[in-house]
């Protein structure tokens, strides 16, 4: 009998990477690639979605055939990825209508701020377990429809679709046949009901975001299409955002269990099992993912560096400095105590 795979795609902040993994669970092998990071003014974000989708091809090709894989012998394909970044494209040419607006960007927050003044802040809360905040996904759908030419318009006719980076993936992947996220990346949006697990129809009228953009939300495992490859169809059977599967991966799957990592800013996120609990210190409420009828939450702190991104070896850096200067600054204060 012939030895199955699976494929996981990591499609993150700076690069592109996939990992293959045997039956045992033992990682085969990597292949990573990065991208640009396009700043076009002082606090914009931006990728190019054809980059983010070639890097991602690339990788996921180049691990199959660096490793002798047969497309036949993949068993399944897995994807991981930034979260909230936003992607809108047509659905007719599959081309990006602008580039996709980053999870750092911070050129919506005069919409957030209308937002809070027209006393939404409680709802968005309420509902969706985040915070009025341009990091979420929503005001960006709302400045690209704004702001790009002939874009409303498109979209009110149905022609467009709105996708964080896993449905652009996916839609890229089946050839345009699936439009489909999982509870775990619509719950970024900002648009997105974890009670209900539904589009919340208050905040789209809100922000003139038609319900025709919008993925549909299926659980993190489970059929999201197939990619079709040297005559073989593989199935995409596993969707979470970064942090979510990072939660996954270090194996907190019961209430109370928490884990903390490392990438384009510190991420904290500890599992709430299928309770919503709202925290009093700041922290936001997350779907974690949903899984075998199923949804759990969690409770999500994290740290942000400005931009441009920076990677975990520049937070950790950056708390190096710190305790250096805590350390310095002791030792003086020290030497003036016994002086005195």
């Amino acid at each position: 009998m012939a030895s199955k795979f699976i494929i996981a795609l990591d499609q993150g902040t700076t690069s592109s990477r996939a990992v293959l993994f045997d039956e045992q669970g033992q990682v085969v092998g990597i292949a990573q690639q990065e991208f640009r990071q396009i700043f076009p003014q002082s606090g914009w974000v931006e990728h190019d979605p054809n980059e983010i989708w070639n890097t991602q091809q690339d990788v996921l090709l180049r691990v199959i055939q660096d490793n002798n894989v047969k497309a036949s012998s993949i068993a399944a394909i897995g994807i991981t990825n930034q979260r909230e970044t936003t992607v809108i494209w047509d659905r007719k040419t599959g081309e990006p209508v602008y580039n996709a607006i980053v999870w750092q960007d911070k050129r919506t927050a005069p919409i957030c701020e209308d937002l809070i003044k027209k006393g939404l802040k409680e709802h968005v809360r309420d509902v969706t377990g985040l915070v009025i905040d341009s990091y979420f996904s929503a005001t960006k759908i709302k400045w690209i429809l704004d702001n790009v030419e002939g874009v409303r318009s498109r979209a009110n006719k149905g022609e467009l679709a709105f996708g964080t980076i896993d449905s652009w993936l996916i839609w890229k992947l089946t050839g345009g046949k699936s439009h489909v996220t999982d509870y775990s990346n619509a719950s970024r949006t900002m648009l997105y009901d974890i009670r209900k697990l539904v589009w919340d129809e208050t905040l789209l009228k809100e922000l003139s975001v038609p319900s025709s953009m919008l993925p549909e939300v299926r659980p993190s495992s489970g059929d999201f299409g197939t990619f079709e490859l040297e005559g073989a169809r593989i199935p995409i059977s596993g969707v979470a955002g970064d942090q979510q599967a990072a939660l996954f991966g270090q194996a907190c799957f019961e209430p109370g269990m928490a884990k903390n990592t490392y990438g384009t800013g510190c991420f904290m996120l500890m599992n709430t099992g299928t309770k919503i609990q709202h925290s009093k210190n700041g922290l936001i409420t997350t779907i974690a993912w949903g899984l075998d009828g199923k949804v759990e939450y969690a409770l999500e702190g994290s740290v942000l560096l400005p931009v441009p991104p920076f990677n975990g070896s520049a937070t950790a850096c950056i708390l190096s400095t710190i305790l250096r200067t805590r350390n310095i600054l002791q030792r003086k204060l020290s030497v003036q105590m016994t002086c005195m």
